[in-house]
């Protein structure tokens, strides 16, 4: 059974993963936000304006109080800058499993940035959080998400059933999953 702990500091070979605060408006909006590139395959808009990018962040802000919410900002440890984000998007009791969804800025893309990431999710969900199993998915259109996943360990358990919605359209999923038994 998971006990629910928050976003906690992570650090990486390369990467800090962090909460996010106010002051990362700027480089997250000129980074990746409002980049109709980098939102293709997500379920959120590009960001028209700072004040949009403002206004989430203070959403995500706000739920830091909750142990079940985890939100990292993703950061490059050589420069400093902020290049993306990686969250939990869905947790299962029942599962007792959580979902994985992230982005990146385009500036950072094919670099192995994002895998080491959710390497470090991966292990931080099941040692410290305790849960059973990790999942992520993505569109079929996005097979870079893909390589993420099974760069990071995860393996492909097939085409949802489920249809989802992005800024492409209507699409059934591919899902990937690691559970506690394949990393021990």
């Amino acid at each position: 059974m998971s006990k629910h702990i928050g976003t906690e500091p992570l650090e990486t070979k390369r990467l800090a993963l962090r909460r996010l605060t106010l002051e990362d408006a700027q480089p997250m909006f000129q980074n990746w936000a409002n980049d109709p590139e980098v939102t293709e395959f997500l379920t959120w808009r590009p960001h028209g304006s700072i004040a949009v990018t403002k206004a989430v962040l203070r959403s995500w802000i706000r739920e830091y109080e909750n142990p079940r919410n985890y939100q990292w900002g993703i950061v490059l440890k050589e420069t400093g800058e902020l290049m993306g984000t990686i969250s939990c998007v869905g947790i299962d009791d029942k599962e007792d499993s959580v979902e994985i969804g992230y982005c990146i800025g385009r500036s950072w893309w094919g670099m192995s940035y994002m895998p080491e990431a959710l390497t470090a999710l991966i292990e931080f969900f099941m040692d410290a959080v305790g849960v059973q199993k990790v999942r992520a998915k993505h569109d079929p259109e996005n097979p870079a998400s893909g390589r993420v996943m099974e760069k990071s360990g995860m393996k492909r358990i097939g085409l949802s059933e489920e249809r989802f919605l992005s800024n492409r359209g209507i699409f059934h999923a591919i899902g990937y999953e690691i559970c506690r038994g394949d990393i021990e």
